[in-house]
């Protein structure tokens, strides 16, 4: 046992450095997460972990640590392959060899995924030896991550830190085992104080980690050469070739899910699969409100998507002018707050429609003046652009107004079908469903909303079952669907997605109640950028703009409820419809308190958010500050008797000396006698009043004794005074303090 432990101390050094290859292995296993299948990265995770075991904690030579590896990776390709259903027995192989030639045959590619990685990982440890290779491998990979951020629609800023960080650990335990290697004698006197070593390391990771978490995060200025170029060439514009999690044209295959990304598509026929944030601005908006941005509007479900696409069949429309009241549809049972938005598009993007609140009433100005190109469909509060196919450019800028309703919430809940829908003309596109539309959909939407009794109430347990039941992500595993209905594959096979699976799944399940609903597709609000310090302390000072991101582009449903209207309904866990709400039990104010009731509130019909918890970040952001914390108090402790005098230091310009400062500490303590009663007179010397105090107090006498016997000589011998000196007085009048506490 002492021979291994003495074997593993002394290969400590590359232990650690394969630590640091695995935590880097892991950022490209985190790349390659969305490409490969969920069997290949389990190998190849099982591999490297298995691999990093048996190189630390089995020192045997190589050639037998290489044969184990190799078993081991075996075994671990065969498990996964068998518990995920890939490997089934054949029942004609009765013989060993006919056995193990047909496992064979399942383990391609998987065995070659991980022999291959396990091959990279060691080669790695053994190459990168020295300082120098170390920040040559270092920085290859940083830069292969950081190209691949910025040439692809991948986000990888996370892996390109936790390579940093793996860089930082690997070079300070080389330098550690250069130490070792040049001042062996060093190197053991260095190990008798291990906890001086560690929490060195860590109070620098600390101080790095926060002060990457506080830097201000600010855009580029300059566009990089290559977006650079996509825009000169066209290809930057957003022209709905980009996929969004509100819509993904290129679904239907795994392939598809790391060529797309986040952002408003023009097709929505086949809805599903997965996609990659783009955190590029859309678009800033100045709104007094915080809203969603409505764009278009879908009424027929296929069964994979939303095909009714061609913009002038899908409803009646007309042209309009800037400036001019928008005919609408007024729900007669419910008031409106007006709002004014002003959007200003970037990066020269280009959509069919112009974004606003719901419901757009006029378009003031475009580009600062009139303009044509407007069409507006008032059935659907759709405001489209360019429909005559006149290649006008998209506007820079454009100004809106709106009129936002605040929904009596506690009034509507109570309002049966029949009150809301007897008199309803509505369109019965807005209750369609394919013929085949699946039972089981329908039985499901019966059991979630049995104990609701009223429209609204049903449509509340409808968004209460999907946010709670189906975790969201962006890059739903589609492998487990057969189903060839997207709304039955994602409430029984796939059982998570994003917006796109919950607004269609509450549309037509709340179609399937007969409650009429429609499919809208826009963007999330955006962000608030911070106002400045002496900004938002001014009175009056507000925060009013917004920046939208590809990465906010958004679908939900709106149901109709009769003469209330249409309401937004957020499905997706996670979101919330700002709206603003009535409620009828607080009497009305007066009109100049309206604003300060009419606050933008969460959606009515909204019971349960999706809980966010605490980030892994954000545990490692506290612990760097509770290390830093406690590191300065432990530096303020073990520096205390210098602080004492950095006043009188200030105050002289130098340092004092050890006399000085037992004069000083002398002044201390009867300055603490006088708080105490023991006054000294000024016509007293200090031995006068030692004499006297001595006398009142007998307790203390050998403690003023010994203070006055260091103040004389400090004062007025010619004896050498050391620091040691003025801290025995300062121990002395500690114990003097102790003693009169002790006896009052």
């Amino acid at each position: 046992m002492r021979t291994w432990w003495n074997q593993i101390k002394f290969s400590w050094h590359r232990s650690v450095g394969l630590f640091w290859l695995l935590i880097i292995a892991q950022q490209w296993i985190s790349y390659t997460e969305p490409i490969w299948l969920n069997q290949t990265t389990a190998s190849v995770w099982a591999a490297l972990l298995t691999i990093t075991v048996i190189e630390i904690f089995i020192p045997v030579k190589v050639q037998f640590r290489l044969i184990m590896e190799a078993v081991a990776i075996i075994y671990i390709v065969y498990r996964i392959i068998s518990n995920d259903g890939i490997y089934v027995p054949d029942p004609w192989a009765t013989t060993l060899l006919d056995k193990l030639q047909d496992i064979s045959v399942y383990m391609v590619p998987y065995i070659w995924f991980a022999l291959g990685a396990s091959a990279l990982l060691l080669l790695s440890s053994w190459w990168v030896s020295s300082k120098k290779r170390i920040l040559w491998f270092i920085g290859m990979n940083i830069v292969a991550l950081a190209a691949l951020d910025s040439f692809t629609s991948i986000v990888l800023w996370q892996e390109v830190a936790w390579t940093v960080f793996a860089g930082m650990g690997w070079l300070v335990s080389q330098h550690l085992r250069s130490f070792q290697l040049h001042y062996p004698r060093g190197w053991v006197h260095l190990l008798e104080y291990p906890s001086k070593i560690v929490m060195n390391i860590v109070i620098v990771f600390s101080l790095v980690i926060l002060i990457g978490v506080n830097m201000p995060d600010v855009r580029p200025t300059l566009t990089d050469p290559y977006t650079a170029w996509q825009e000169w060439n066209g290809i930057g514009k957003s022209s709905g070739k980009s996929t969004t999690g509100t819509t993904n044209s290129n679904t239907g295959s795994s392939s598809s899910v790391n060529n797309t990304s986040s952002g408003y598509s023009l097709n929505d026929d086949n809805l599903g699969g997965g996609f990659n944030f783009d955190y590029t601005p859309v678009m800033t908006v100045v709104s007094d409100l915080r809203v969603y941005m409505r764009g278009e509007t879908r009424r027929v479900y296929s069964g994979s998507g939303w095909s009714d696409k061609d913009r002038l069949k899908r409803g009646p429309i007309e042209e309009v002018e800037t400036g001019k009241s928008l005919e609408q549809s007024v729900a007669s049972k419910v008031t409106t707050r007006t709002l004014k938005q002003t959007v200003k598009v970037l990066n020269n993007n280009e959509f069919p429609v112009l974004f606003g609140a719901y419901s757009v009433t006029s378009v003031d100005s475009l580009n600062g003046e009139a303009a044509e190109g407007l069409f507006w469909r008032d059935r659907d509060s759709e405001l489209l652009w360019d429909l005559d196919g006149k290649k006008l450019d998209y506007p820079s800028t454009f100004v809106l107004t709106s009129e936002v309703p605040v929904i009596p919430v506690q009034e509507l809940t109570a309002k049966t079908y029949e009150e809301l829908y007897k008199s309803n003309d509505l369109e019965e596109s807005f209750l369609q469903l394919p013929d085949d539309f699946p039972q089981r959909v329908k039985d499901l939407a019966e059991e979630i909303t049995a104990q609701g009794k009223t429209p609204y109430e049903k449509t509340a347990l409808l968004q209460q079952y999907l946010q709670q039941t189906f975790p969201y992500t962006n890059k739903p595993d589609i492998a487990r669907v057969s189903s060839e209905d997207f709304v039955d594959g994602f409430l029984f096979e796939l059982k998570e997605g994003y917006c796109d699976y919950y607004s269609t799944a509450l549309v037509t399940m709340a179609r399937s109640l007969n409650i009429p609903a429609r499919w809208v597709k826009g963007y999330a609000p955006g962000e608030q950028p911070e106002l400045p310090m002496n900004l938002a302390q001014q009175v009056g000072a507000a925060n009013n703009n917004y920046t939208i991101t590809n990465a906010d582009a958004h679908s939900w449903a709106e149901v109709y409820f009769g003469e209330y209207g249409w309401i937004p309904v957020e499905a997706t866990p996670g979101f919330n419809a700002p709206l603003l709400t009535k409620n009828e039990q607080i009497p009305e104010t007066d009109p100049e308190d309206q604003d300060e009731t009419a606050e933008p509130t969460p959606a009515p019909v909204t019971n349960a958010q999706a809980d966010q918890g605490f980030h892994v970040g954000l545990w490692v952001i506290l612990a760097a500050v509770v290390i830093l914390l406690s590191w300065s108090i432990f530096k303020v402790w073990h520096i205390r008797f210098k602080l004492r005098f950095f006043v009188q230091q200030m105050r002289m310009g130098r340092p004092l000396t050890p006399d000085q400062k037992v004069v000083a500490e002398t002044e201390r303590w009867v300055r603490y006698l006088h708080r105490k009663g023991m006054m000294k007179e000024e016509h007293e010397t200090l031995r006068e009043a030692v004499v006297r105090w001595s006398q009142e107090r007998p307790a203390v006498a050998n403690h003023l004794s010994s203070l006055l016997t260091m103040f004389e000589q400090a004062k007025y011998s010619p004896d050498v005074i050391e620091d040691k000196d003025w801290q025995s007085v300062y121990t002395e009048a500690l114990r003097l303090r102790r003693t009169i506490r002790s006896k009052k």
